[in-house]
């Protein structure tokens, strides 16, 4: 006897909720932090319809056709997964050689389902946003966990069908599964540490497949009834509205940001709790929940769901790396990727993954002797074979380059070689300033007491003379000499700390690389607390992401309104918080009457000549004109 589970139309709606908070999450991690919380949506889905479904042939006829479901599996994954494959690595060998080194192994990985480890093993971090060789195939690795799945579920149940004959003890040895794959999550989470291999992993990541399969055992499908009373389907209606509440909560709260403890302590399992509880409400037919989330586009996207997970990423890297000035037009550049990725979605679904989801043997056989033919006239049907034919060579000399392509890696170039080398005299030197400023006396000397010095030292004494052809006079330089600055940034300002500290040899400046606003918080308080927070302060972040009000307020609140604070705007043209960063400094000086924005960006703008190739950073000298312009604003309106 052949069984056929129901087809529940809602988890179109559940798989739309899910590629959508992916999709917005890759294009902005920053306002969307919680979007990567749409992989347990999918994992979820599998676990159940999959435990669902082998279970349901069990009971119905004591075996499952193993054969078959490989079969399914293969038609299903693989003929979109090979597309992508090939397709990226052409655009790779064409246009964006940076990405050729491992690619080889990149694909094989894929192709045997275990990049996932690739990448731990490989160090590739999910949730680096300010790579230049950042992979258009990061986001594969789900790929891997759900492919490792479906070799190993069968004979998982199909052990659990011979020798465990209880349902409920079958439960609690999934249960037991499902909570030591969250406990080990908790466990390996350590504050500061990379979190890929908790991410990655399959073991960490089990439990969302197991809460799904959990599900499967005491929620079947098919045995689920639509004749129930309307108390019971109003309290189905509600428990699924507080699921569904409880997930998008999770999905914006700031908790859920993907490198903090929460996440891993409990949260992601919070979350995929919620998505289970909502899945089996819309499983049940006396719910309406199955019935909310069918509609067209719910069935257009979710049907699509797959291509458009696919192809999103590889959209994002390759559409962001060609065009420079993503800052400008955030909304149209965004809604340009949306609909490539969208459109690619659409031709591989009906013409890669619908066909050849049907596929055999014999309409294999019968496609090629149509292609090379010379009697058949399809055009159409030949020029795509050409096409596929050439996207197959090039893909593949790709990934036979990829063998003597050497990697370039980021820690060797010459920027960052500065940035270490400022970074370890940073460290050095500020061990002696901030023991010169716990002992410093206020100046009795007023501003014009020192100007009338300044000048005199001008004609007498000169400093830093090479510094007057980046436009700053000798005047502000001999008074630089005497100002004294707290320094905090990020990678901008690390790169020219060394100028920075030949001009205002009494500043502190502690600047590293990928630092945002909320992290810093409590080095300002360290460095107050050592009374070390000179009477100017100069802060140089936003290179990495939007920061709250909350934030800059408590920030506010430890510098005090006696200090005079200095904030550098930020030039990052090719990331979309640009705008809404400079936006908030903006708004902040209004606000607080001792800020002073430094206009980095406007000059920046207007001399690309002065950054390096990632059109952020300062060159050599980019890094005279920024060190200069911040001097000679802060003699200017500084306290002595």
């Amino acid at each position: 006897m052949k069984t056929k589970n129901r087809f529940i139309t809602g988890y179109a709606g559940l798989r739309t909720l899910a590629v959508v908070g992916v999709i917005l999450y890759h294009l902005d991690p920053n306002r969307f932090m919680g979007g990567y919380l749409g992989v347990p949506i999918f994992l979820v889905l599998t676990g159940y319809l999959v435990t669902d479904h082998m279970f349901h042939a069990y009971e119905a006829n004591g075996t499952y056709n193993n054969k078959g479901f490989y079969l399914r599996r293969l038609k299903r994954l693989y003929p979109q997964m090979i597309t992508l494959l090939w397709l990226c690595s052409s655009y790779i060998l064409l246009f964006q050689r940076n990405l050729l080194p491992k690619l080889n192994q990149i694909v094989a990985s894929n192709l045997l389902n275990v990049y996932n480890w690739w990448q731990i093993f490989n160090g590739q971090s999910y949730f680096e946003r300010f790579a230049a060789n950042e992979s258009p195939f990061t986001h594969l690795w789900t790929m891997s966990i759900e492919g490792q799945f479906y070799i190993i579920w069968p004979l998982a149940i199909f052990l659990l069908v011979k020798y465990v004959k209880k349902k409920s003890t079958r439960f609690w040895i999934l249960t037991v599964l499902t909570l030591l794959s969250a406990l080990e999550m908790a466990l390996l989470f350590k504050p500061g540490v990379d979190t890929s291999r908790i991410y990655y992993g399959s073991d960490t990541r089990f439990f969302s497949l197991g809460l799904g399969a959990m599900l499967a055992v005491i929620w079947p499908s098919w045995r689920l009834r639509e004749d129930i009373d309307q108390q019971s389907t109003r309290l189905l209606d509600g428990i699924g509205a507080v699921s569904l509440i409880g997930m998008l909560w999770l999905a914006m709260t700031p908790l859920s940001n993907p490198i903090k403890g929460f996440v891993y302590h409990g949260g992601m399992l919070l979350f995929t709790f919620f998505t289970t509880i909502l899945v089996a409400v819309i499983a049940h037919p006396g719910s309406h929940w199955n019935r909310w989330l069918t509609n067209p586009v719910f069935k257009w996207v979710g049907s699509r769901s797959y291509g458009i997970y696919l192809y999103q990423f590889p959209v994002m890297i390759f559409f962001e790396d060609k065009v420079k000035n993503i800052a400008d037009h955030v909304v149209l550049y965004r809604v340009i990727e949306v609909v490539i990725i969208l459109v690619l979605a659409e031709v591989a679904y009906r013409y890669i993954e619908k066909p050849l989801g049907k596929i055999t043997w014999a309409k294999t056989k019968e496609y090629f002797k149509q292609v090379i033919s010379l009697q058949q006239t399809n055009l159409i049907q030949k020029a795509t074979a050409v096409l596929a034919t050439i996207i197959f060579i090039v893909g593949s000399a790709a990934m036979i380059k990829s063998n003597t392509a050497k990697a370039v890696n980021p820690n060797n170039s010459p920027l960052a070689k500065q940035i270490k080398a400022n970074r370890g005299q940073q460290l050095r030197d500020n061990k002696k300033l901030i023991k010169e400023a716990q002992n410093h006396q206020d100046n009795n000397e007023s501003k014009t007491q020192l100007l009338a010095q300044a000048k005199e030292n001008a004609k007498k004494h000169p400093v830093n003379k090479e510094f007057e052809h980046y436009g700053i006079s000798q005047i502000d330089l001999q008074l630089a000499q005497k100002v004294r600055v707290t320094a905090i940034g990020d990678s901008v300002m690390a790169g020219s700390s060394q100028n920075l500290k030949q001009l205002m040899p009494h500043a502190i400046i502690d600047a590293a690389v990928s630092r945002q606003l909320d992290s810093t918080i409590d080095l300002f308080q360290q460095y107050k607390d050592q009374d070390a927070l000179s009477q100017n302060v100069l802060i140089g972040l936003g290179t990495n992401g939007p920061f709250s009000n909350h934030d800059v307020e408590h920030l506010m609140k430890i510098i005090g309104k006696k200090r005079h604070v200095f904030w550098i705007n930020t030039y990052v043209p090719s990331k979309d918080w640009q705008g809404s960063v400079n936006a908030a400094i903006q708004a902040v000086s209004k606000k607080y009457s001792n800020i002073t924005v430094i206009n980095w960006y406007d000059l920046a703008s207007k001399h690309q000549g002065w950054l390096y190739g990632d059109g952020t950073h300062p060159n050599p000298t980019g890094s005279k004109y920024y060190s200069a312009y911040i001097t000679k604003v802060i003699v200017e309106k500084g306290r002595y």
